[in-house]
């Protein structure tokens, strides 16, 4: 008897141990989830080889762009321009501007997704300010850049075929403890 519920003890015990685990590898497992499939508005990446052999079409598409700062950062962040008609397949650019409002050097770090959000499976991200830190020094502004497409493949999905707009939208959040980056360019 004493050996039966060592076991079931044990066994209890090994569930607890095992549930912990799942939960802290749950956050980063959706959010592979959400990079994988665009699941909840959450953009492709591609590099620019993958781009280059994607072809424009004939179709246009607005895309609107948001941008938003929390917690208390102390920055004024928006588009450079709040619309832009796009060749759906093409690449495009849109620059967005921060300025740093304090006189002290602030950190600041970009989450993103598009609305609709069937859509974020079909808008790539080639080059964008949302993956890396940004750090401003007091009073700096800068002009940061997204270099984007939106796959042709948008076209043939029955979900997704009648999107007219697509909203990218940005929200920076300050960095408490910001990642240092050395003169060759490697974080650390």
């Amino acid at each position: 008897m004493a050996i039966s519920n060592l076991r079931v003890g044990m066994m209890a015990g090994a569930m607890a141990v095992s549930m912990v685990g799942v939960g802290f590898a749950a956050v980063p497992l959706y959010r592979i989830f959400c990079e994988v499939t665009g699941f909840g508005g959450t953009t492709m990446r591609v590099d620019a080889a993958q781009a280059a052999t994607v072809v424009a079409t004939n179709k246009t598409i607005v895309i609107r762009f948001d941008a938003n700062q929390r917690n208390g950062l102390p920055w004024e962040f928006k588009p450079e321009r709040p619309t832009d008609t796009i060749s759906i397949g093409a690449k495009d650019m849109s620059i967005f501007i921060a300025k740093n409002l304090s006189d002290v050097p602030v950190t600041g770090t970009a989450t993103f997704n598009v609305s609709p959000a069937l859509a974020g499976q079909y808008f790539n991200k080639i080059q964008c300010f949302c993956f890396t830190e940004q750090t401003l020094q007091p009073g700096q502004q800068v002009r940061m850049p997204v270099l984007y497409y939106v796959d042709p493949k948008i076209m043939t999905d029955p979900e997704t075929k009648d999107i007219e707009e697509i909203t990218l939208s940005y929200t920076f959040y300050p960095v408490e403890n910001p990642k240092t980056v050395d003169p060759a360019g490697e974080g650390s």
